[in-house]
């Protein structure tokens, strides 16, 4: 409730709303917006607010909070029955599965409708299984899931579901846009693979061995490996590896302390190779890496802060002034597109009748939203959302094209591609049952 009552009444607020405005084409200031006067919409936050990957689930709360600020700011989502605000609910799943189970079931007890999680596409699979179940048991209190970072690919193919809705890229997208660069790198010889053992880490370096077979056959795969997930301390033994297959590239899906781990492991074994990397972005994998990742560490993204528009360098300013820390730097564009998307489409499903999970879904498989210059759109067949994708390399603050720098370590992300939505899109096997 405190980040509710901050986002309506503080003057820090106004401030931002007003900072917004020009930029951002769902702000306006508050004096022109009645508000909210009925009770929240809740959505419950799943993630890990504990354990090795706390600091990426707090990432999270502040990207969705934020977003939840601005939709409140214009004064929250308009229903026939009087505006209602939006209000991020934490349950911590301590970043195990089993625990995100414990969660749901937590928020099910306290009738919370959507719930929203991310940073472990195991996690997410158990979701939808779990969601599906109890939609079918109890259809008069169904539930949404909202996925804003898990990636596996299978969660909207095989396993798709009505209730579930992706708005990241899954992995073959991410993949696609690095080869799009990889291939493109006429010195690069050998590649070595390691990731993450789970589900995502094992689809990534599947469709790593895939894509370089098909676009850079003549790239050799020095080496592959697999790791524990959040357990390996030392990546030492892991970087020597590397260093000693004379791989000139590394290819990597880690995220969180698992990357930010190994790419200091690197820098200290003396790896002078290219990480081609999903996340290399972010939380204290630019400052691991120091002098030795300009040029040579590479991301992909559905945005960066050095995206070169100006609606992106107001948006990027607005999320520095709410949150100035340098530690708190770490914002997504999909997080705001995903609780802009959310709001619009209850305000459809409320103009139509009755609001429920089966109706957000409904208007939430037609959505379609602009911010910042950033337009995506859900696809209604498999519920995995179509946006731009970006591929950059890291560099120094003040380099041509990096005006930001990542989490005040004095290091960017100059983007050297840009992806349309329809040259991100990959096909899909979902055959959705819908209710």
């Amino acid at each position: 409730m405190k980040y509710l009552l901050e986002s309506l009444f503080s003057p820090r607020r106004r401030a931002l709303v007003a900072a917004l405005a020009g930029s951002l084409t769902a702000a306006v200031s508050l004096a022109q917006a009645p508000a909210p006067s009925a009770a929240p919409i809740r959505i419950g936050m799943i993630e890990g607010l504990s354990g090795p990957f706390a600091n990426t689930g707090e990432a999270v709360f502040r990207n969705l909070v934020w977003a939840t600020e601005r939709v409140n700011a214009r004064g929250g989502v308009k229903l026939p029955g009087g505006n209602r605000p939006l209000l991020i609910e934490r349950f911590d799943s301590k970043g195990q599965t089993e625990e995100a189970l414990s969660a749901l079931r937590s928020a099910v007890d306290r009738d919370v409708t959507i719930v929203t999680q991310g940073n472990s596409s195991a996690a997410a699979s158990a979701l939808i299984d779990a969601i599906n179940k109890h939609n079918e048991r109890e259809p008069a209190r169904q539930m949404l899931f909202l996925n804003y970072s898990a990636v596996d690919p299978v969660l909207t193919n095989e396993k798709c579901s009505f209730w579930h809705f992706r708005f990241d890229a899954h992995a073959d997208m991410r993949m696609s846009a690095l080869m799009s660069v990889l291939r493109e790198d006429k010195q690069l010889k050998s590649i070595y693979l390691i990731g993450q053992d789970y589900s995502f880490g094992q689809s990534v370096l599947r469709e790593a061995r895939s894509q370089l077979a098909a676009q850079r056959p003549d790239v050799a795969i020095a080496g592959e490996e697999l790791h524990p997930m959040a357990r390996v301390k030392d990546f030492l033994p892991y970087a020597a590896k590397i260093k000693a297959s004379g791989a000139q590239a590394v290819l990597t899906g880690n995220w969180g302390n698992d990357l930010t781990l190994l790419v200091k492991a690197a820098r200290e074994a003396g790896f002078e190779g290219s990480f081609y990397t999903f996340y290399g972005n972010a939380l204290g994998a630019p400052a691991a890496m120091g002098d030795a990742g300009i040029g040579k560490v590479i991301a992909v993204a559905d945005w960066f802060p050095n995206v070169p528009t100006p609606e992106s360098e107001a948006f990027y300013k607005a999320f520095r002034q709410r949150f100035p820390s340098p530690a708190d730097d770490y914002v997504h564009m999909r997080m705001q597109l995903m609780i802009e998307s959310l709001a619009q489409a209850i305000e459809r499903a409320g103009a139509a009748g009755p609001v429920n999970a089966a109706t957000i879904a409904a208007q939430m498989e037609k959505g379609e939203v602009t911010l910042a210059g950033q337009r995506a759109r859900m696809r209604a067949a498999d519920h995995q959302f179509q946006q731009p994708l970006a591929v950059a390399v890291m560099d120094r603050q003040g380099a041509p094209g990096v005006k930001f720098d990542v989490e005040g370590s004095g290091y960017g992300f100059r983007v050297i591609r840009h992806l349309t939505p329809q040259q991100a899109e990959k096909p899909h096997t979902c055959t959705m049952q819908r209710p």
